[in-house]
């Protein structure tokens, strides 16, 4: 046999029909996949699609919790614009109240995306501020995380989140337990202008720069904004409180009546802990004024004075720093 004969027989077998034995399913090849798809849910990194539809408050909570444990960037602010759509809804949607909102999105404020970050300040805008005041001193303490991180956007976005903050309930802000000074503390360490490097700030180096704006790309935009906020917050701080109304009993009530609180002479502190002046309150104006004048006079004025030598966006800003302690402290 010939080899050519020999060829075209096997070509013929390669197209020979298989015979099919009848009551025995045909034998699947070896790198044979089922491709059917009988499921009737899509499990996507923590989150389910079903086909019949989810409760609205499940797919609240599903969303918040994936703000916070996605690992996606998209899926994060995704999820954080839905909540936002829910509580600006009409009437809003929030099943679990604006504190355990915010308690379970706080640590986004340090989050490594600026689409993250700028979502989350839309959806605080969208809280009511009547539910935000009790929950003043909690964000507080993310907010000053946020002050002093490494990175300068998320700075300049902790900045916005205070600067809503002052908006939404500035009173609350300045009068709660470490609001005041350990606020002041934050800026002084993000500005660079802390009393106790004093010398080293009038000392003549190789630049007479504030340390704001060395080492970033928007160096002067950068400070330029926090002195603008630092002003704000100082204003609020020092702003006249409303006169209380006349009661012309009140003299003789507080010489011939017992009080009526639990523990009116607290403010002694006879038989307490050393008192912590950063994390006291300073509910009144004249406290405030007090506290900042004794601490953080000096310092602030001088690393103003230096701002204002700068010029341009600092020196302008560091001017509206200076009338707003005029206005306060004059």
């Amino acid at each position: 046999m010939g080899s050519s004969t020999k060829k075209k027989k096997e070509k013929k077998k390669d197209f020979q029909k298989a015979k099919l034995k009848v009551g025995k399913a045909k034998a699947k090849a070896a790198n044979f996949t089922d491709t059917s798809f009988k499921s009737k849910s899509i499990v996507v990194n923590q989150q389910t699609l079903v086909t019949d539809g989810s409760d609205v408050v499940e797919q609240f909570k599903q969303n918040l919790s994936l703000a916070v444990n996605a690992k996606s960037d998209n899926q994060r602010r995704d999820a954080l614009a839905y909540i936002t759509n829910q509580l600006s809804a009409n009437p809003p949607n929030d099943p679990v109240g604006a504190s355990g909102v915010l308690t379970k999105l706080l640590p986004l404020l340090s989050d490594s995306s600026t689409s993250v970050r700028t979502q989350l300040l839309k959806l605080f805008r969208a809280l009511p501020p009547a539910e935000v005041g009790p929950n003043v001193e909690k964000i507080l303490m993310y907010i000053r995380g946020g002050m002093t991180h490494l990175s300068n956007d998320i700075r300049n976005d902790t900045l916005n989140i205070l600067e809503w903050l002052l908006g939404v309930s500035g009173d609350a802000v300045v009068s709660c337990p470490g609001g005041w000074l350990k606020t002041l503390n934050s800026f002084s360490s993000m500005l660079g202008w802390n009393p106790s490097v004093g010398s080293a700030m009038s000392s003549k180096g190789w630049t007479s720069a504030s340390k704001a704006t060395l080492g970033t790309k928007k160096g002067p935009e950068a400070q330029a904004r926090q002195i603008q906020v630092l002003a704000k917050f100082l204003q609020t701080g020092f702003r006249a409180e409303a006169p209380p109304p006349y009661n012309p009993m009140a003299y003789w009530d507080n010489i011939y009546r017992l009080p009526e609180s639990p523990n009116p002479f607290a403010y002694l502190n006879l038989f307490g802990t050393p008192r912590d002046e950063d994390s006291e309150m300073y509910p009144d104006r004249i406290s405030r004024q007090r506290i900042f004048d004794a601490k953080w006079r000096p310092a602030i004025s001088a690393g103003m004075e230096g701002a204002k030598k700068e010029g341009g966006t600092v020196g302008r800003a560091a001017a509206t720093l200076a009338r707003a302690l005029s206005a306060g402290l004059g």
